[in-house]
């Protein structure tokens, strides 16, 4: 018989080490995951701009000139009443950015994609999108380390 035997388990040292480890672990990893989360709704912009894109050159081949409002209503407007106005939704397809006509004309039109005040995307650092008539892409109220090339 052994008096001396030790008891099986852990100390209390050891299980604050553990959770020491797993906190460092947790502080480095979850910033990482957020900015990687952040980066893959851009995205979602995109093909939303791309959508309304389509829709403003279907637009343009059926009026005089280019959408100069959007509506999402389903009801269908007349180029002959002089009411520019495109039926589209007004939010990308995964709803993490608002879509509006920011200007239209007989021969240029520019799309914009805000984030939406709520969510994830709101402090995203690469800001809202915008593209134009020619394909030109940019970003408006982007951090300054942030340019075109980051974000698209």
């Amino acid at each position: 018989m052994n008096l001396f035997k030790r008891p099986a388990g852990f100390t209390l040292i050891e299980l604050m080490i553990v959770v020491t480890i797993i906190a460092i672990l947790a502080a480095i990893a979850i910033p990482s995951y957020s900015q990687y989360v952040k980066k893959s709704r851009r995205s979602d912009a995109k093909a939303g701009l791309l959508s309304l894109q389509l829709a403003q050159e279907k637009y343009r081949a059926n009026c005089p000139q280019y959408a100069t409002a959007l509506d999402s209503n389903t009801a269908n407007y007349s180029c002959a009443t002089g009411n520019y106005t495109l039926t589209h939704s007004a939010t990308s397809p995964d709803q993490h950015y608002n879509l509006s006509v920011v200007a239209g004309s007989a021969t240029t039109y520019t799309l914009k994609a805000t984030r939406n005040s709520s969510g994830l995307q709101s402090d995203d650092k690469c800001g809202d999108f915008q593209i134009t008539q020619d394909g030109t892409k940019s970003v408006v109220n982007a951090a300054s380390s942030y340019t075109d090339a980051n974000c698209w």
